[in-house]
Formats: C-alpha cells, sequence, structure tokens
C-alpha cells in the first residue's frame, strides 16, 4: 500500500500518460512504480533525497515532454532497477515481458560503457550507441535520464560535473538534434553550458535578465501592426517571443568574434498556427514582409525542403522598429510539435498518415520507415518493430587505453589486432575480452574491450584466414602464407638442385614439369617443392627414376644405349631373385634396404620395394601415392617384399588428434600413449584453435597392433574427438 506521497506521484504520472499517451496500461504503470520504489527504497541521491526520485522523474519526462507509449514509461521507471539493485533481468523480464526487459537491458549497457571510458571521439560514440542499440526508446529513455541528471548536476562532485557535462554536450545533444527533440537539446546544450564555462554562463544570463523589460516592451511595439493584418486575414496563432538559449549566443559570440550587443538576432519570435495548410505559413510571411523589410539572405524554406530530422518551418530575418534585426520562425501546430520532440511527435500524429508522408518526405530512412506501417495497428504491435537500423553492420570495440576501433560484423580478436597494427596481428597469440581470455575466432560486439596478447615468437596461423573478415587481417595474413610457401619452395628447390649435382645429372625446368605431369601428376614447379620438404614426395625415389631417364634413355635401336640399360635389367633380375616369394627384411641374405619417409611403413602394413641403384631397395606401403606413381612409370622396378616373423624392431607412425581443449588435455594424451608398452613419443606438435585443438604425434611403434592399442587408448583419453594414421 502507498502513503499518501507516493500515491500522489504515482497519480500524478498516470495523469501526465492519459494526457499524453494514446493508449495507457495503467497496471503495467502502476506495477513498475511499485517494484522500482521498492527496489531504491534503501538508496539516496547525492542531493540526500530517496533515489526513487530519479527514475520518478525521468518516467515523468518520457511521459510529458517525449511521450511515447506506455511501455516506455514503465522502462524508465525501472531503468535503474537491474544496474543499481538486487533485481536482474531475468526478474524484469518473468514480470514485464521481453520488451521491457530489452530496453532496461539497453539502458544499463549504455550507461555501463560511459562509466567505463571516457569520451575521445565523440561521433564514434555516437554511432557506437546506435550499433548497441535495437529499440530507440531506449535512446529516448537515455535522453530524459541524461536531462534529470544534468538538472540535478550541482550535486557531485566537481570532477563528475564536468565529465557529465562533457559527454552531454558531445554526444546526447548532438543525438536528440538528430532526433529532432529540439527542446530537449537546446537544455542539455544550455545545462551543459553552466558547468562547463560557469563565467560566460553567468555572464551572459545575466545580461538577458537585465535587458528582458527592454526587448519585451520592443517585441510588444514589433508585433503589434502584424497581429492587426492577421487578425483581418482571419487566421488562428498563437505567437512567443522565442527565447535565445545562452549556449547558441555563446557560439556566435566566439564564433563571430563579438560581444553580445552585436548578435542581431536576440531578438526573436515565434508564430503557431492552428492550422493543416501549410499555405498559411506562407500567407504570414507574406503579410510579415510587406510590414518589415526582410533580409533574403535569411530566408530559408524548410516547409518545401524539410532537415533530416524531420524539421518544418519559415525562418526570415527583418529590420524592425528603429532598425533592429528581429528573426522570425513560422510554422503550424504540427510542425511546431515535431520539432520540439521529434520522433515521439511522429508517432503522435502518425494517424495524420496521407498528409505527415508528404510532409515528412525527406525524414531520415531509419526513422520514416518505423512509422509506414498500418495505422490501424495497436501501438504495442507498432512498437515491436520500432528498431534502429543505423551502423549495423559495424561494431565499435575498445581498445585497453580507451580509444574507440570501427571494425565490421563477424570481426573477431585477430581483425582486431591487426587493426591496432600489423606488428600486433602478427605476433599475437591470445586475447581478452572485458578482462577474460576468449578463443581468437570468438565474434566481438560492440562496446567490447579487446586486450592482444602478443609473442614474439607467435607468426600468422594459417587458419586464421578461414575466420578473419577484415581486408587487412585477410590480406597480411594471406601475403604471410604466401611469403612461407615461398621460401619453403626455395629450400625445397635447393635440396633438389643439391641432390641432383650430386648424382651428377642436368634436368632444366622444362623437361622436369613434363616429368612431374606425366609421372606424379604434380601441376606445377611450386607444388612439386613443397611435397618434398612436407615429405610427402619420396625424393630419392623420385631422383632414381629422374636419373635412369637420364643415364639411361630408351634407345631406338641404338647400341649405345641398350649396354647400360641391359645391365640395369640384369640388376634389378638379380635383385627379384633374391626377394622372390620370401621375407627379405631381417634375413641373412637381405638386400640394403630403407623405409620411405613419404608412408612410413611398420611392421603389419601391405609393403613394397622399390629398386634404387647404390641405396638398396626402398620400402613403401602399398597404397603409397608414390608407389602408384611409380606403377604407371617405372613398374619393372617393383619388387615383392614382406616383413619377417619376428623383429624387435622400432618403427616410426604419425598420429592426428583432435578434440576439445582444456587443461591437462596434452598431458592426459601422452600419459596414455606412454603407458601402453612403454610406448616412446618422438615429437608432439599441437595448435589450439579457440576451444578445439588439433595435432600430430609421432611416436615408435613395434607393428600396427601396438599402434591400433595406442589408438584406442588416446580415443579413450576425455575430450578426444578422432584419433587416426597419419601418412602425410
Amino acid at each position: 500500500m502507498l502513503n499518501g506521497q507516493y500515491k500522489k506521484k504515482l497519480d500524478d504520472l498516470l495523469n501526465a500518460c492519459r494526457k499524453n499517451l494514446k493508449t495507457v496500461n495503467e497496471d503495467l504503470i502502476t506495477r513498475a512504480f511499485k517494484i522500482s520504489l521498492e527496489a531504491h527504497k534503501h538508496d539516496l541521491r547525492a542531493s540526500g533525497e530517496p533515489y526513487f526520485h530519479h527514475p520518478f522523474e525521468v518516467a515523468m519526462i518520457v511521459a510529458k515532454e517525449i511521450p511515447l507509449d506506455d511501455i516506455s514509461v514503465a522502462s524508465a521507471l525501472l531503468h535503474d532497477v537491474v544496474e543499481d539493485t538486487e533485481f536482474d533481468l531475468k526478474d524484469i523480464r518473468e514480470e514485464f515481458g521481453d520488451s521491457v526487459a530489452e530496453i532496461v537491458d539497453g539502458a544499463t549497457k549504455i550507461t555501463d560503457i560511459f562509466r567505463s571510458h571516457e569520451v575521445t571521439q565523440a561521433e564514434s560514440y555516437r554511432k557506437l550507441l546506435l550499433s548497441m542499440v535495437d529499440d530507440i526508446r531506449v535512446m529516448l529513455i537515455k535522453f530524459a535520464d541524461r536531462l534529470h541528471n544534468m538538472r540535478t548536476l550541482e550535486y557531485l562532485p566537481a570532477d563528475k560535473q564536468l565529465r557529465l557535462a562533457k559527454e552531454t554536450l558531445e554526444i546526447y545533444a548532438p543525438f536528440a538534434h538528430r532526433f529532432g527533440l529540439a527542446q530537449i537539446k537546446w537544455e542539455l546544450e544550455d545545462l551543459s553550458f553552466k558547468f562547463l564555462h560557469r563565467e560566460e554562463y553567468d555572464h551572459i544570463a545575466r545580461q538577458l535578465k537585465s535587458r528582458r523589460r527592454e526587448r519585451e516592451h520592443y517585441l510588444r511595439k514589433f508585433l503589434a501592426p502584424i497581429e492587426k493584418r492577421l487578425k483581418e486575414e482571419g487566421l488562428v496563432y498563437e505567437v512567443e517571443g522565442r527565447p535565445k538559449h545562452l549556449f547558441s549566443i555563446y557560439n556566435k559570440m566566439v564564433k563571430r568574434n563579438k560581444p553580445l550587443d552585436e548578435i542581431y538576432d536576440l531578438f526573436a519570435v515565434r508564430f503557431v498556427l492552428e492550422t493543416k495548410d501549410n499555405n498559411d505559413c506562407f500567407i504570414v510571411y507574406g503579410v510579415i514582409s510587406e510590414i518589415y523589410k526582410p533580409l533574403p539572405e535569411r530566408f530559408k524554406d524548410y516547409i518545401s525542403l524539410p532537415k533530416k530530422n524531420g524539421y518544418q518551418s519559415l525562418h526570415t530575418t527583418v529590420v524592425g522598429p528603429e532598425g533592429k534585426l528581429v528573426e522570425i520562425q513560422i510554422r503550424t501546430r504540427l510542425m511546431h510539435e515535431v520539432a520540439e520532440k521529434g520522433v515521439a511527435a511522429h508517432w503522435m500524429y502518425k494517424e495524420n498518415k496521407s498528409s505527415l508522408d508528404k510532409e515528412f518526405e525527406s525524414w531520415v530512412n531509419w526513422v520514416r520507415e518505423i512509422f509506414e506501417q498500418r495505422s490501424e495497428d495497436a501501438p504495442s504491435e507498432l512498437m515491436e518493430s520500432f528498431k534502429l537500423n543505423l551502423y549495423q553492420d559495424e561494431i565499435y570495440i575498445f581498445t585497453p587505453k580507451g580509444d574507440l576501433k570501427i571494425l565490421p560484423r563477424n570481426s573477431t580478436p585477430v581483425d582486431f589486432a591487426f587493426e591496432i597494427h600489423s606488428n600486433v596481428g602478427s605476433h599475437c597469440i591470445g586475447a581478452k575480452v572485458n578482462g577474460r581470455i576468449v578463443p581468437l575466432n570468438s565474434l566481438l560486439r560492440s562496446g567490447d574491450q579487446v586486450e592482444i596478447i602478443t609473442s614474439k615468437n607467435q607468426t600468422p596461423n594459417h587458419d586464421w584466414d578461414k575466420f578473419v573478415v577484415t581486408h587487412k587481417a585477410k590480406s597480411h595474413i594471406r601475403k604471410w602464407i604466401k611469403d612461407e610457401l615461398r621460401k619453403k619452395a626455395e629450400q625445397g628447390k635447393e635440396l633438389w638442385e643439391k641432390k641432383l649435382k650430386r648424382e651428377k645429372v642436368h634436368l632444366n625446368d622444362d623437361d622436369l614439369v613434363k616429368f612431374l605431369h606425366t609421372t606424379l601428376k604434380v601441376e606445377n614447379l611450386q607444388t612439386f617443392y613443397l611435397g618434398l620438404m612436407d615429405q610427402k614426395l619420396d625424393l630419392d625415389a623420385i631422383i632414381e627414376q629422374v636419373t635412369v631417364r637420364a643415364k639411361h634413355p630408351a634407345a631406338e635401336g641404338g647400341k649405345e644405349s641398350e649396354e647400360p640399360r641391359s645391365m640395369f635389367r640384369k640388376f634389378l633380375n638379380t635383385a627379384r631373385e633374391i626377394t622372390s616369394g620370401i621375407s627379405i627384411l631381417g634375413s641373412s641374405d637381405a638386400f640394403l634396404h630403407q623405409y620411405a619417409k613419404c608412408c612410413n611403413p611398420i611392421p603389419g602394413d601391405e609393403i613394397v620395394g622399390f629398386v634404387t641403384i647404390g641405396e638398396g631397395i626402398k620400402i613403401h606401403r602399398k597404397d603409397c601415392k608414390n608407389v602408384i606413381s611409380m606403377r604407371m612409370a617405372e613398374s619393372e622396378r617393383l619388387v615383392d617384399v614382406g616383413w619377417p616373423p619376428v623383429t624387435g624392431a622400432d618403427f616410426i607412425a604419425a598420429v592426428r588428434v583432435s578434440g576439445k581443449d582444456r587443461p591437462g588435455m596434452l598431458s592426459d594424451v601422452t600419459h596414455a600413449i606412454s603407458t601402453y608398452q612403454n610406448t616412446n613419443i618422438r615429437s608432439v606438435n599441437i595448435d589450439s584453435r579457440g576451444s578445439m585443438f588439433e595435432g600430430q604425434i609421432i611416436l615408435f611403434v613395434k607393428n600396427t597392433e601396438h599402434l591400433a592399442r595406442v589408438l584406442e587408448k588416446i580415443k579413450r583419453v576425455e575430450g578426444i574427438l578422432d584419433v587416426e594414421r597419419f601418412f602425410g
């Protein structure tokens, strides 16, 4: 049960809503009022008054000065509840639904941004807010929140006064102008001016106050002949001496480098016509121009060509009595409402659809589209689609020092790192977002603060190219990959040429390309050289084929070539006789043999031998890619071989493993391997990508059965998703 003081406040708020809103859910507003009062019951403001006074006044501003709908009023009452009390967003959502919860959440996020960072780039901050906010009502509540804070700024410490005033002048006032909220913009500017330049503010305020009576007397004299003529025309209107805002006067004094006495438009009046016919505004202009001489260069027709924020009015300056200049504005009541209340007025007057669509043709698309809906839609239904669409493809990210960086949507910490500097990106090994370490492929959101962790030993990862989105990141990563491949290919070429030189064989690039294409199905030299470096191609086997072809070319009946060729055939026949039908490996009469590095056969694999000159027999797996190419080009040099029944030797095998990364994962995997028959590990290469990892493990095994048992042990490790033998 509310006491008398708070019951009156609730009645005042409901009355303001009934007067200014199309429809009012009084139960919604009453529940929001009571929960806000309960949530803030123990809190006090800097002024010493109960904190609840603030959300109540914000709600009153939303209801009276920028009226939109009852959801906005309820959200205004609750806008500080999640941030400052024990209530959380889940409580708000359960009690008031998604719309109110999302508005409160949006307002809270904006508050957090401004609490955490000092405004250094005002335009970027304005874009940041628009990129974060989905619902325009969030911004209207923030305007009301900031307006009430500025009205009570005197109770805060001086340093906080200056910070809030600077934010207000650079962020909120321009925003209010963009939204067409002229009255709020002017008040925000004047209040900011008051705390940022107190001496200048007091000086101008004193001078204007001292001349108030003089100005009022002059304006009565100026208006008398105009009002007489307008009465004859039968026009219904309201005329007011338009007060010049102190910050506007100060700006003109600074810009023109003139004292207050020489600012010519301190005399200003506004005619607001009670008519729906825009032509009446031009009739009033004609009457005034007949009585007083207008200055042609000061005439502005914002009725025919509205401003981008929907503002419409006729502006002119005339020479009044005593030669003094008077600035005049002429507009209809509807134009006046829109000029003062902007977006909110557009919402309130939307039922005048036919005239408004024409009058607001130049309204920026992101506002106009909001209102181009069926007029019979209920406010709650219409507001569901009341979304901001500006800057939706951009996100605004803070550096640890508070600087803002603009990135495309779906950017990652790696994109951010390259945006800072190409060296930072290249040496990036990790990132913290809002103080927490995250995977490098995490998606960033507007308002995130990102810290990049670097190491001088780190280089770009090939996988980064799969998830980065900025041109700068992609181009640097791809350039690095290209350079690395080029260096690796150069090493492969050097290895190849040394081997050729040692064999005293000359082979030009054209002949080599032809050989590679027909024999190995390799498209180009770079692929060939990279294959050699990655040991995907058997250098010795290829050299052997090239050497034999170079030294013993097939002759067409020539005697010179037939003799060495027949000698090589004799060598092949001898090799076959020794190996035919028996196991050559480990036997007393075994041939000199080596295990091919391209496929690393182990006991249990099906194998085949390739006869070389000087290096004995190369042992390959039967399904090795190199063996397949040999069968096509040098099939006569392949010999059948087999494993001996028992061998105590260790053989190299490669295992590829992947899974979910976690602390201790590598230790668990290596433990699983080593505990099975004391299996030895030669090397481990693990690459972590976000929450996942992938890597290769080189180990020593006795045979395929030994390897199979090791694979089973690895599969049982928690988090392992896939493990298999790897052939390169």
